[in-house]
């Protein structure tokens, strides 16, 4: 019989170290323990965890994922937040605490000085209310991570990965567009947890790249920051053109914004990108564009 890849993956085993520790699952903070181990080595897979790498985990929950990525990485380390879990990741994890190291803290409330090690993968079962926040920051802030592979929401998943046009797409797709892009992704569905959540999730792996100008130089914090904020004045209205969107967002923005709404039509023209357009049109590469006329 093939050895599972985490002795916690089952709907009996995650029971019973939570009766263990006198607790239960809490809904107010998304945990929904994965239990099926299968599931496991296709989040393994994908992630292409080796040797080498350094781990970063939300959410480690009671250890289940945690234990998978230990059998793999060099080093995981994770974030939680519920103060109930630091006793139990010290009993599931107690034969790997040389190679694991836990933050106690809200994962949004991290920086990167917070983690002493530089770790290159962020692989998690993230919980979904501030799942898509998660990603995007965290390839904003870890410079050193070179991929997410994270289960989210279906929908979720399906916001990072949209292309150009389509109903999915929005400022949050085109400001990720920016750090990474899709390599790979997985169905799960809501069986494969304790308790099932009441949505379809998906698994999704994201590669850093390195956007850059016309010259061949990567774009600067200050230009990855003005494209993200053009992105979100694409999207202020999805119904009204850029130009006219653009203009409400930066309208509202104080004396500097008031003063490129005056600019918009020579930055647009100097972008090379129709105005009458919508935000739902643009490219990364053509809000890149944006970013640097302006």
């Amino acid at each position: 019989m093939t050895e599972r890849l985490s002795p916690l993956a089952s709907p009996g085993a995650t029971r019973a170290v939570l009766e263990a520790h006198g607790l239960a699952t809490k809904h107010s903070l998304g945990q929904n323990f994965l239990v099926n181990d299968h599931i496991l080595q296709k989040i393994v897979d994908l992630s292409q965890v080796g040797s080498a790498d350094t781990v970063l985990e939300v959410g480690p929950g009671i250890g289940t994922l945690t234990v998978a990525l230990l059998k793999h990485a060099a080093q995981v380390v994770a974030i939680e937040r519920d103060p109930d879990l630091p006793a139990v990741l010290a009993d599931t994890l107690a034969t790997w605490q040389d190679r694991f190291t836990l933050i106690e803290k809200d994962a949004l409330d991290i920086e990167a000085d917070d983690v002493a090690l530089r770790p290159n993968k962020l692989v998690s079962n993230l919980p979904y209310a501030v799942a898509a926040t998660v990603v995007l920051d965290y390839f904003q802030r870890f410079t050193s991570l070179d991929s997410a592979t994270v289960m989210v929401q279906k929908e979720v998943a399906d916001r990072m990965a949209a292309a150009p046009g389509t109903k999915d797409y929005g400022a949050y797709t085109l400001k990720l567009s920016l750090y990474a892009e899709p390599a790979g992704r997985f169905p799960v569905g809501p069986n494969n947890f304790f308790p099932p959540p009441r949505v379809d999730s998906a698994v999704i792996r994201l590669d850093r790249i390195v956007v850059r100008d016309d010259a061949g130089a990567p774009l600067t914090a200050a230009q990855m920051e003005r494209a993200c904020r053009w992105a979100d004045a694409a999207f202020t209205n999805r119904r009204k053109t850029i130009a006219n969107s653009c203009k409400t967002y930066f309208a509202g923005r104080g004396a500097e914004g008031a003063a490129l709404v005056s600019e918009l039509p020579a930055i647009f023209e100097r972008a090379a990108i129709d105005p009458r357009r919508r935000g739902e049109t643009l490219s990364r590469e053509e809000l890149i564009r944006l970013a640097l006329a302006s």
